[in-house]
């Protein structure tokens, strides 16, 4: 796309302040706590609120697309940031468990997930020469907005409270978002002609849904996503029972994920342009295969804790990242939205899975062990897989030759 070049970066600026407001979410370990001393509710309970966040956000990415059509980008990315800022406000309010779980956890993820998917695809589509970079600084924004609001939500519940902590939050995000999305336009259809990509077509939602490589990355995201959420959701329990760490030592590992789940978006997404999409992802399984098959059987101290999960948030940032290209690669850019919008279901449904594993296996450990087994089968998928247009090329290209060969013989 030659045209409009300086215009493509006014929207790449409204991109990154929307997908700070968005990744503020990841925050949401600051407010635990402080609702507990607030309201005399369970620990585990005010915890699930995350995970129904996570879920809502993944499940409103159902829809993302079909609404953008009939909304247009900017006007649905400007309702999103509406609906999110209301849904925090209004947090500020509740007197309920079941209010926080609408509020906080349905209301909030669907309105993050929403604007999520449609800006990051939006700006893909802008830049189709530079997917994993582009998609690097996009992704890494969201993380970038995790780690500052670290330290400004964590002002404000100091400061002011927990609930009025709520209702500020909700009012900067709001206009954070609003504000990101007067500069992002439309991007309309795009060719993807490169020589990598002579062959490649636009698939709908439903011919993607015919081709086992759409289940297969699901797979792979599947996986990717669960070690990452998993951790991210535990990690200052994972310091103090298995590395005997003291509190406050254990919570900087928040501030770690945040700091290395960022730079593995940004890295690896830019390198993914460079050594390919899928070695990059493969990459960043093994490591985390071995991550974790560290944490579950080797007597934990401080740095090798802190390695770990360096590297677990490191690779989690990276393969959130690499994913929507790949997406893209496989299946062209037109429905870009809908279509990362099926396999982004990873992410939901991993956001919890983890949670259900360790209740079910009974603590930390064996859950590490299944998902150290899934990065196993996943990097295999990995290595092995090849997009579903290549496949139909060779096929021709053998048909040609055959139908050659009968002209000659005959």
């Amino acid at each position: 796309m030659k045209a409009g070049s300086d215009r493509r970066w006014l929207i790449v600026i409204g991109t990154i302040i929307v997908q700070m407001g968005l990744g503020t979410i990841y925050t949401w370990s600051l407010f635990n706590q402080p609702l507990v001393e607030n309201f005399g509710w369970e620990l585990s309970s005010v915890a699930i609120t995350f995970s129904i966040t996570s879920f809502a956000l993944a499940f409103s990415t159902l829809f993302a697309g079909k609404l953008q059509d009939k909304w247009g980008i900017r006007r649905l990315i400007g309702s999103a940031g509406i609906l999110l800022g209301a849904g925090l406000m209004l947090t500020s309010q509740i007197s309920s468990l079941w209010m926080l779980y609408i509020l906080a956890g349905v209301v909030v993820g669907f309105a993050d997930g929403t604007a999520y998917i449609t800006s990051l695809s939006n700006l893909i589509k802008w830049f189709p020469e530079k997917k994993g970079l582009i998609s690097g600084i996009s992704v890494g924004a969201y993380g970038t907005g995790s780690l500052l609001f670290k330290f400004i939500n964590g002002s404000f519940i100091a400061s002011f409270g927990v609930t009025q902590a709520f209702m500020f939050w909700g009012i900067i995000v709001l206009v954070m978002v609003v504000g990101g999305s007067f500069l992002i336009k439309e991007a309309k259809e795009i060719s993807t002609t490169s020589s990598n990509q002579a062959q490649q077509k636009n698939y709908t939602v439903k011919e993607m849904l015919k081709t086992k490589q759409a289940y297969l990355l699901f797979v792979i995201f599947f996986t990717a996503c669960m070690s990452g959420l998993y951790l991210i959701g535990i990690v200052k329990d994972i310091g103090v029972s298995l590395a005997g760490l003291d509190i406050a030592t254990a919570s900087n590992a928040v501030a770690l994920v945040a700091i290395f789940n960022t730079i593995g978006r940004i890295i690896l997404g830019a390198l993914s342009d460079k050594v390919g999409r899928l070695k990059v992802v493969s990459g960043a399984l093994f490591v985390t295969a071995i991550a974790v098959t560290v944490l579950s059987t080797v007597t934990l101290n401080f740095p090798i804790f802190f390695a770990c999960v360096a590297a677990i948030a490191f690779c989690f940032g990276g393969n959130i990242t690499v994913f929507p290209t790949i997406v893209a690669d496989f299946f062209g850019l037109k429905n870009q939205s809908k279509n990362y919008g099926i396999i982004y279901q990873g992410f939901g449904i991993g956001a919890l899975s983890g949670s259900f594993i360790a209740a079910a296996l009974g603590g930390f450990i064996p859950t590490f062990t299944v998902i150290a087994a899934l990065c196993v089968v996943s990097l295999i998928i990995a290595l092995t897989i090849k997009p579903p247009y290549q496949g139909t090329a060779k096929k021709m290209h053998k048909r040609s030759v055959a139908n050659m060969t009968a002209q000659k013989a005959g």
